[in-house]
């Protein structure tokens, strides 16, 4: 056991808390005074009088006080006469009493436990037991040792984990595993072919055998996907890659192990093109459902009732719309699903505003959904359009442990009209669960800027939708200038038309020339002198595309975490892997914790560090404002965060921040193409500041990605339509 980990016993008293295997309950020690206190984890399941032995460590809640986070537990059995008898007539056994106990006990002696589960039929030997007692006894004692746990922990293998390969195979989880411990990579979510192959190798499994071959190939079309965005990956490439790993395969091999993946759903073939199962029922189940939406009667309003509506919303709101806005508020009421496309600047927000007030109107009692892939991006909706919006994991009730939803075909959306924005970050993925779960949607609307980057998952589906005859599309293209960011949103049309004229220092957007070297420095100046004209932090955000080298993410995070937070006696510090986090960090959240409500991309401040030394099990802790949500971490969750005062373009994708400051450096020119310098300026709500050169800027705006992303959504939603 970890030195710094503790193994206390005792019995629940009673539950608290629970949802999908997590426990919040209270716990008194098995000790003469026998100490209360709250116990949080999660467990298959919490029998009443039964020892148990849990290890973990003691945390310092700054809301419910001190409490113990067991990482894992076992049952404890009953070691001597007294104890043994009260087990056996427990709750656990029915039907067997104190008086039947003691004759278990009597016959088999304090190894009565060990004996029955090494032979069943050894109960046979107590006199006066009956058949119905014998097996209440047999069930019982099966029910309270958890195998599989005990197995499973010897493998290092997650509590959490653990509790889902249990709800997958029940009772069947150490016989399936031990017969083929890599089905574990198909059917439990969470564990790769490492872990499984860890586990196969420690049983003894030889590594040349097929099954290790068919997962290791399957996981390799997985990886491919998600490392390049492709939904397949050629044939050729996978061979070659698996005969450079394994070395042993011929072709002939190779291509029988292909047929046996095919044969059992793990894979599928198409044109020399390999598809792991779940993009191909992505793209297949997309297609689909389109091509066939909506499944509810579809109320299309009057051309003239419509038009009249808008006329009246514009005269309300005294705002003057033109041809292209009027087309697009008028489509989402005459088209079941619609696209609204457009650069920052081209007022798709007014009409999205505009699509809402309209849509109550003319459906009073109607459920409208707004949802977008990011918190911040929902957020950011819900104050634009003035009414609630969620992310699209919180929509379709997103379950971490499982990576289900809750909210599917079976148990759709409540809501008539779903409105999507920044659907340029959308994967196959995602959107396939979305739109399986609108059989009650009448109308949905996409809103997304097809020049931004495309999603870090699979697909393409904007550019996919986009260039197919589905459904109509509405391009937003003129430049309504603001009085805030005009520059901005000037050189971001600029950029999408791969030329720009020039930056002349204008109010709104700025060039420094700049060397690699230099960033630091005058990135340092920059956000000095926004800080004395009384800018927030929160207000700035660097966004550089690498993180190594000396104007990388981490160097410029360095450096702006000595400027604007500097080491001092009165803040708390701590030291995690290379990072030192110190209170009134600027923090960005790496992973959805949804039980939290915070999610991948937030940026929030840490209000609080308590170290090592200051808690009972000497675990430090860190607590995190997210505007408003608060949360804390362990070690277990340090590695959710990483600081923010510089992030990635990428990571920026869906926020806006009134100061963005753009590095555009030698170091970075294999990275620089258009879309994502396109996606970093258009971060920017006020002021952009760009480090580097115009040279290298034009040459990065000049670079289309070349590597345009593989996908068959498209050809798949034209054959249907033909």
């Amino acid at each position: 056991m970890d030195d710094n980990k503790l193994s206390i016993e005792g019995f629940f008293v009673a539950i608290i808390f629970q949802s999908d295997h997590y426990t919040v309950a209270k716990f008194k020690t098995n000790e003469k005074n026998e100490k209360k206190f709250t116990i949080t984890g999660y467990f298959s399941e919490i029998l009443e009088n039964q020892l148990y032995r849990l290890t973990g460590g003691y945390k310092e809640h700054p809301r419910y006080g001190l409490q113990f986070a067991c990482e894992s537990y076992e049952k404890v059995l009953p070691s001597d006469a007294e104890a043994l008898i009260r087990f056996f007539s427990s709750a656990l056994f029915s039907g067997v009493g104190k008086k039947a106990a003691e004759k278990i006990v009597q016959a088999l002696g304090e190894q009565a436990i060990q004996l029955i589960r090494e032979d069943v039929q050894v109960l046979r030997q107590v006199p006066g037991l009956s058949e119905k007692q014998i097996q209440a006894v047999e069930e019982g004692i099966h029910h309270t040792m958890d195998d599989s746990i005990v197995f499973l922990t010897q493998f290092g293998v997650s509590q959490r984990n653990i509790l889902k390969i249990e709800s997958v195979y029940d009772k069947q989880a150490i016989e399936i595993i031990k017969k083929n411990p890599y089905r574990l990579v198909y059917d439990i979510d969470g564990i790769g072919f490492k872990t499984a192959d860890k586990i196969a190798m420690k049983l003894g499994f030889d590594a040349k055998d097929p099954e290790r071959i068919k997962a290791a190939i399957g996981a390799l079309v997985m990886q491919l996907c998600m490392n390049t965005g492709n939904t397949y990956v050629a044939q050729s490439e996978v061979e070659k890659r698996i005969q450079k790993e394994f070395g042993f395969i011929e072709s002939e091999e190779f291509e029988m192990y292909i047929s046996d993946l095919e044969f059992e759903n793990a894979i599928v073939v198409e044109d020399e093109h390999l598809y792991h199962i779940s993009q191909y029922e992505a793209e297949t189940g997309i297609a689909h459902t389109l091509v066939h939406f909506p499944q509810v009667e579809f109320i299309k309003k009057d051309g003239k009732e419509i038009e009249a509506k808008i006329d009246q919303h514009a005269s309300d709101m005294q705002i003057i719309y033109n041809d292209k806005q009027k087309e697009a508020i008028a489509t989402s009421f005459k088209a079941p699903l619609s696209i609204l496309t457009g650069g920052p600047g081209t007022g798709k927000t007014t009409i999205v505003k505009a699509i809402i007030d309209i849509y109550k109107d003319l459906f009073p009692y109607a459920n409208i959904a707004l949802c977008a892939p990011t918190g911040r991006a929902a957020k950011r909706l819900k104050e634009l359009a003035g009414i609630d919006a969620m992310t699209i994991h919180s929509l379709l009730k997103w379950d971490l442990e499982s990576n289900t939803f809750a909210v599917d075909e079976h148990d759709p959306i409540e809501a008539d009209f779903i409105i999507v924005d920044e659907f340029s970050m959308v994967d196959n993925w995602l959107f396939y669960n979305l739109i399986k779960a609108s059989a009650k949607v009448s109308r949905i609307l996409l809103i997304g800027d097809e020049d931004q980057l495309p999603s870090v998952g699979p697909g393409f589906v904007l550019r996919d939708l986009l260039r197919s005859s589905l459904c109509p599309v509405t391009r937003l293209d003129h430049i309504y200038r603001q009085s805030e960011g005009s520059e901005v949103i000037e050189l971001a049309h600029e950029i999408k038309e791969g030329q720009i004229t020039s930056i002349h220092g204008e109010s709104d957007v700025k060039m420094y020339p700049c060397e690699n070297y230099q960033v630091k420095e005058l990135v340092g100046k920059i956000v000095q002198s926004a800080l004395e004209k009384s800018y927030d932090e929160m207000d700035i955000q660097i966004l550089a595309p690498m993180y190594n080298g000396v104007a990388g993410i981490d160097a410029i995070n360095k450096a702006m975490q000595n400027l604007c937070n500097p080491r001092s006696y009165e803040k708390n510090e701590l030291h995690f892997g290379y990072r030192t986090f110190r209170e009134n960090d600027k923090v960005l959240q790496l992973k959805n914790q949804p039980d939290e409500y915070v999610f991948n991309g937030d940026i929030g401040r840490i209000l609080e560090i308590v170290t090592a030394q200051e808690t009972v099990d000497h675990q430090a802790r860190m607590v995190v404002d997210f505007d408003g949500t608060i949360v804390e971490y362990t070690p277990e969750t340090f590695t959710n965060l990483t600081h923010a005062y510089c992030i990635s373009i990428h990571k920026a994708q869906g926020s806006e921040y009134p100061i963005v400051i753009m590095p555009i450096l030698k170091d970075y020119s294999y990275m620089l193409q258009r879309r994502l310098i396109y996606t970093g300026v258009t971060r920017a709500k006020r002021s952009l500041v760009l480090l580097g050169s115009e040279a290298y800027l034009q040459k990065g705006v000049s670079r289309v990605d070349t590597q345009d992303r593989k996908t068959s959504l498209l050809q798949r939603i034209q054959q249907l339509i033909d």
